[in-house]
């Protein structure tokens, strides 16, 4: 049976489809010696490589999903070459992963890590609401306007945030539930209010919290993992 070349990578543990994607326009991808297109399918017996590294997917693969509390100046990047603090050469887990989504370099806090594709693309697709909670301090005090007015939709990037919550924790603090995943999105909606971000945490993705020290992570609980999958039921994918 045919499958996308970007379904086949991120099955075969290599990255995710969208980072695929990415590597199939840069002319990194071939199949059977020649570069292909966005949608390209690889049939049973063909050969793929990237950057001359064959590719082959295992039939009894094990998913791993990893918890990882990423430290303040490391890079959310498979890209070992661009980046030298990148997550993947910190973290040197013995199987290649690839983190879902991002958390910027100035910013810690819970990041999931995995070699399944379909997970990623699940997680990642706005549509589907998923939640992400974070802790933040500001540089100067807040008020019930701050407040209303981040819950309540900001203009940033061309568009106002969705509603949110947004509960205040302390004179400069507060706790925000994203399930939205603009561009350095908090922070933008803050510069806009007047404020700047002093530090910023993600505490909770979804079902899971958390719950490890700084640069350390954890593997999920099969409890977690039977609830993620739960809460990702009617998720839709990218691609099939």
């Amino acid at each position: 049976m045919a499958t996308r070349i970007n379904k086949y990578l991120s099955e075969a543990g290599y990255c995710s489809r969208r980072v695929a994607d990415k590597l199939i326009q840069a002319g990194k991808v071939t199949i059977n010696g020649k570069i292909p297109e966005i949608g390209s399918k690889v049939e049973e017996g063909d050969q793929v490589e990237v950057e001359g590294q064959k590719i082959e997917k295992s039939i009894k693969q094990k998913n791993i999903y990893l918890a990882f509390n990423k430290p303040i100046g490391i890079v959310c990047t498979t890209d070992q070459e661009v980046e030298l603090d990148n997550i993947i050469d910190y973290i040197k887990y013995p199987t290649r992963i690839f983190p879902i989504g991002r958390l910027d370099k100035l910013s810690q806090g819970l990041i999931f890590l995995t070699n399944d594709g379909d997970i990623v693309n699940k997680i990642l697709r706005a549509r589907n609401n998923h939640e992400k909670e974070y802790i933040v301090d500001l540089n100067r005090p807040i008020n019930k306007d701050f407040i209303q007015r981040m819950s309540n939709g900001v203009e940033i990037l061309d568009t106002i945030t969705k509603n949110c919550f947004v509960k205040q924790l302390g004179q400069k603090k507060f706790k925000i539930i994203l399930t939205q995943g603009l561009n350095r999105q908090i922070r933008r909606m803050c510069e806009s209010l007047g404020y700047k971000v002093k530090s910023l945490k993600r505490v909770r993705i979804m079902n899971i919290k958390l719950d490890v020290p700084i640069g350390k992570y954890r593997e999920f609980t099969n409890e977690e993992l039977l609830e993620l999958n739960k809460l990702l039921e009617n998720s839709i994918k990218t691609f099939d």
